[in-house]
Formats: C-alpha cells, sequence, structure tokens
C-alpha cells in the first residue's frame, strides 16, 4: 500500500559526516549540503587552510563543521584522523583526487603513479580504515567521486580515466562485498564542473577562452556543472531516501555518455 509521510525528505540529522578533499569545489559544497541537512561534517583535506575557511562558513551558517588536515596517501595522516573523529562514521565521501592532461604517450610512470596513489589508493586507504566501524552497526554509505571519464574514455585523459575506471570497478567490488550487511556504496559520475581547480587548468591553456567553450561543449545544457548540482546528488546518496541504492553509478553528465 502507497503511504504518504508529509516529512522532510533526505534529512541527515544526527548523522557523521566526513568528506574529503572538501577545502573547495565539489567537496565544499558537499561538505555544506550535509551541514545543511543536519549532519555533523568533518571537513577535510591535505590543504588545512581551505578545510579551515569552509569549517568556518559552514559554522557561520549554523551549521556543525570542524575542519581537518587529511593528506590521503598517509596511513599516518589517515589513522590521526579516525582517532581524532572518534566515533563510527555514518556517512564518508570519498572526493579527494588530482587529474593531468596527456595521452598515454605524453604521461610519464611518475603522473601515472602520482593519480593512481592519490585517486586509487587514497580511497583505498581511507574506506579500508573507516569501513569496519560501519560494518559493525551494519549502516552508512560511502560515496565515491568518480567521473564520466570512469565510464567512458577522455580524449588527452589517459592517466586520470585509467584511475576513475578505477574507482567504479572499486565502487562495485565494495557493494558487492558489504551491502548485504548494510553499509551501501555508490560512485557520483559529473561531467565538467566548474571549480577553483578547472578554472586553473583553463587559464594554462594558450586561448582560456577556447578552452572553456570546449569543456563546455561537452554537455547538451552547454555549459559545465556548478558543485552545487553534484552536492545535490551526494546529499541523496547519502539519505535514508536511497536505502536500495547500491553499487551504483550516478551519472551527472547533461547528457555526455546519453552520446552528446
Amino acid at each position: 500500500m502507497l503511504v504518504f509521510r508529509f516529512v522532510p525528505m533526505f534529512s541527515l540529522s544526527k548523522k557523521i559526516a566526513l568528506v574529503t578533499g572538501a577545502g573547495s569545489g565539489i567537496g565544499a559544497a558537499i561538505a555544506g549540503a550535509f551541514a545543511s541537512a543536519g549532519a555533523r561534517v568533518f571537513v577535510a583535506d591535505c590543504d588545512e587552510a581551505g578545510a579551515q575557511a569552509v569549517a568556518l562558513k559552514i559554522t557561520a551558517a549554523g551549521g556543525v563543521a570542524q575542519a581537518l588536515r587529511l593528506d590521503i596517501t598517509s596511513e599516518a595522516d589517515i589513522a590521526a584522523a579516525v582517532a581524532a573523529i572518534g566515533v563510527p562514521l555514518d556517512l564518508l565521501v570519498n572526493n579527494a583526487g588530482v587529474g593531468s592532461v596527456g595521452t598515454i604517450l605524453q604521461t610519464t610512470l611518475a603522473e601515472l603513479n602520482r593519480l593512481l596513489g592519490v585517486n586509487v589508493n587514497g580511497t583505498f586507504l581511507v574506506t579500508q580504515a573507516f569501513l569496519p566501524a560501519m560494518l559493525e552497526r551494519s549502516r552508512g554509505s560511502v560515496i565515491n567521486l568518480a567521473s564520466v571519464a570512469g565510464v567512458l574514455g577522455v580524449r588527452d585523459r589517459f592517466a586520470y580515466t585509467t584511475t576513475k575506471f578505477a574507482i567504479v570497478g572499486m565502487t562495485k567490488a565494495l557493494a558487492l562485498d558489504h551491502s548485504a550487511s548494510g553499509v551501501r556504496f555508490n560512485a557520483i559520475c559529473p561531467c565538467r564542473v566548474e571549480t577553483p581547480w578547472v578554472a586553473q587548468r583553463i587559464a594554462e591553456y594558450p586561448d582560456p577562452p577556447a578552452a572553456r567553450r570546449d569543456m563546455a561543449s561537452t554537455q547538451l545544457a552547454g555549459r559545465m556543472a556548478h558543485p552545487d548540482e553534484i552536492a545535490a546528488a551526494a546529499l541523496y546518496l547519502a539519505s535514508d531516501e536511497a536505502a536500495m541504492v547500491t553499487g551504483s553509478t550516478l551519472m551527472i553528465d547533461s547528457g555526455w555518455t546519453a552520446g552528446k
């Protein structure tokens, strides 16, 4: 029987969340969205000043947030984060990541290892550290930030595409191994997003306006996404309303994978 419940949806009240790479861009938007939905948010970033600035903005707006310096490639940093948080997480968002431009012929082994170290190994290490407590309580949501480049190839993004395909595969493997316990694992696959990092990369092109137009052209909307639009997807996946969603790749790509 269909029962209508006239109560607010997507509440994260009383939930504890950790968002990595939350000092700017998508991570900052997710941290803000979670806090506005009632979660206590740990704003983690290797850029401690950036994390503190985001946490201050959240608290100034009435939310509950704490900055946390975290290099996700450092097992010592991760162990310190587990100790600093001190309680099991309800929500883990693996957002921290890096990118690069180039084909395989333009990519050095050092550059590939840099991306693998952050995007893949970092996600692995953070999840491995926080997951046992979630499994013990038989609840929680782990959200991995992948990319449209995790489901189809993107030209001149060899190393980035390689690592984001790995994130999608990791997410599905985690779901198959552990979601029967009650913990959910999902990946968000955004198109190009207007972030400070992307703005810096565009500025490095010989013709920045042309580069921006090129990046916008892959989306049917004719523009890049805004961080808040990705945060909205994360809020859904974090909420109890997404109880039947696990092992999924949620595309926020404005038609890119539809053939655009």
